[in-house]
């Protein structure tokens, strides 16, 4: 990530995540308990990559989607798309992380 410390604070200070190793001021290795998630420092946009689509965050009850957006937009997060219930009974939003990748914040009733 370009946005190194801002995007560490996104996933660590707002939505929770532990750093589970940290080998230099350049890597960090953290961790929900379920997901892991690494963050690399860059300096420059890195070109001929695969670019990722999004990152999903299961939430455990449906109204705490609601909670997270309105936490999130507290926080000046940039949201991407507001906050859906979807034909098969998911609820979800879509916001932005420091470094501009996509973040789904969803309750999944099969995975909840």
């Amino acid at each position: 990530v370009l946005n190194f410390e801002q995007t560490e604070y996104f996933y660590v200070e707002l939505l929770g995540m532990q750093v589970e190793w940290r080998p230099d001021e350049d890597n960090v290795y953290m961790t929900s308990g379920n997901d892991n998630l690494a963050l690399h420092r860059v300096t420059e946009e890195p070109s001929g990559q695969q670019h990722l689509d999004h990152i999903g965050f299961i939430i455990a009850e449906i109204d705490q989607v609601d909670s997270w957006y309105d936490f999130l937009m507290g926080h000046e997060i940039e949201i991407f798309k507001q906050p859906q219930t979807h034909r098969d009974g998911a609820r979800s939003f879509y916001c932005r992380d420091p470094d501009g990748n996509v973040v789904q914040m969803i309750f999944h009733p099969p995975l909840a």
